[in-house]
């Protein structure tokens, strides 16, 4: 998409505003925010939950806020997490853990918030055919043959100590560090006994103690990248585990839906400072957004076809629709033929899934803390004051009081009530329960990771 695709979309609106207002007075823009600034470049991967944005775009929601705006692919997350930080882009479709980790220091540091959610699920985790080929001996099968899910990491475990026996790393792909891929691939690992290593002062590989070597692979080169045999297999989103099946080179084994029912995702990410110079541009673009993701959910997902038509395109996510089509539209492939509906694999706008929770912030949180990402034990207060540095539900909900006032939305779309906090759950593969007003009692529930007083020094577990 060209810069100049932002510029001339404005003249034609205002010229097409202007001509309108002087046939029908008070319809050019009655309910337009006086925004602070109307010319935006916003950035983003190229996976199918950058929908909301295309959507924004392709729908004229950002338009209708006054905003004009040019969507740009960026090269990898580290890439696109310094250009919104620079200023390049005004904002992005960031990983969940990116403006969290950005605020506290970890990598690159710079006050980052979200006053949205993009989005739940969409992740998958894929295991290369010759895993697939030792693994689903372990997996249990149902009557027909096909196996039972959610398939647990206990049957990886074969494969990774057979490996170890014969003295080769077992080594996984995920898409960086502080993305829910890792978390969830993480998690998956450990809850079958496979430890996924630490990260320590001086030591960012994160494969302290290891069974199983995880490290970064950009989502697009995921699939060769497996197919090569440099990795055994890979956490992602979406199109890149459909991608593995429709190859023929992997097999998909779970889902994040099965991992963490209805986890967060990607969130829109912006600098304070922008959000405070800007506030009424953040506000419009929260509006926008907003409605994109209600147009990809509304109708039990009716538009998703249309959806995976826009998404196809080259300047979005660009690959081959029956690809994206595998997970967009309510289903999802294992193994080659073993499609099956999941309905929710992509949420958008259903559960909430744009507000922006504390407890998600601080999910994130616990797991940096597990794995070592933040070195040294915290207080519940210091996880709900990080939490609440970054996570904008206020500013979210005076946009959907807007949408709702417009006509654009359902007032119970909304969790107008809500503390910020989610319900104790145990809606994961472990059963174990997550409260987020009580972090620590969960960082110390889990048998593999660090307990919330312990720290890695040398290499080594200490403290506690």
């Amino acid at each position: 998409m060209k810069p100049i695709d932002a510029i001339c979309r404005k003249i034609l609106l205002t010229t097409a505003i202007a001509f309108s207002s002087l046939m029908v007075p008070g319809w050019a823009s009655a309910e337009m925010l006086e925004v602070e600034k109307d010319e935006l470049k916003i950035g983003f991967i190229k996976l199918t939950d950058m929908a909301p944005l295309a959507i924004a775009y392709e729908k004229r929601y950002f338009e209708d806020e006054g905003l004009y705006v040019t969507l740009e692919p960026q090269a990898n997350w580290k890439v696109l997490l310094d250009r919104v930080i620079t200023g390049e882009l005004d904002g992005a479709h960031m990983l969940a853990g990116q403006p969290l980790a950005a605020t506290i220091g970890f990598g690159t540091k710079a006050h980052i918030v979200t006053p949205l959610s993009m989005g739940l699920n969409g992740n998958g985790i894929t295991v290369s055919n010759e895993v697939w080929s030792i693994m689903k001996k372990y997996v249990p099968h149902d009557a027909n043959g096909k196996p039972i899910h959610p398939i647990k990491a206990d049957a990886l475990k074969k494969v990774v100590d057979k490996f170890q026996s014969e003295g080769k790393p077992f080594n996984m792909g995920m898409v960086f560090p502080v993305s829910s891929h890792n978390y969830e691939l993480r998690y998956w690992l450990a809850s079958g006994n496979i430890h996924p290593g630490f990260y320590g002062r001086n030591d960012i590989a994160g494969q302290i103690q290891a069974d199983a070597m995880l490290s970064v692979t950009p989502p697009p080169q995921m699939p060769f990248t497996m197919e090569a045999g440099t990795i055994n297999g890979y956490s992602v989103g979406e199109p890149w585990n459909q991608q593995a099946v429709i190859k023929a080179i992997g097999v998909p084994v779970i889902t994040n839906y099965e991992i963490w029912k209805n986890n967060p995702e990607k969130v829109f990410g912006l600098t304070k400072e922008f959000t405070e110079i800007n506030p009424k541009t953040t506000l419009a673009l929260t509006k926008a957004l907003i409605r994109a993701a209600k147009w990809l959910d509304e109708n039990n997902n009716a538009n998703r076809s249309e959806a995976v038509e826009i998404l196809s395109r080259s300047e979005y996510v660009g690959a081959d629709k029956e690809v994206i089509a595998n997970s967009m539209t309510g289903t999802f492939e294992f193994e080659k033929g073993d499609k099956r509906d999941i309905p929710d694999f992509n949420v958008f706008y259903r559960h909430y899934a744009t507000y922006p929770y504390y407890s998600d912030a601080t999910w994130y949180l616990t797991q940096m803390r597990r794995w070592g990402q933040i070195t040294d034990g915290k207080s519940d207060d210091w996880y709900t004051e990080i939490s609440k540095s970054v996570y904008l539900p206020d500013t979210y909900l005076k946009a959907a009081r807007m949408l709702v006032e417009e006509g654009h939305v359902d007032e119970a779309d909304f969790p107008w009530k809500s503390n910020g906090y989610r319900a104790p759950t145990t809606a994961f593969i472990d059963g174990i329960e997550y409260d987020g007003n009580r972090p620590n009692d969960y960082i110390n529930a889990h048998s593999i990771g660090l307990k919330s007083q312990e720290t890695i020094e040398a290499g080594a577990v200490v403290g506690g």
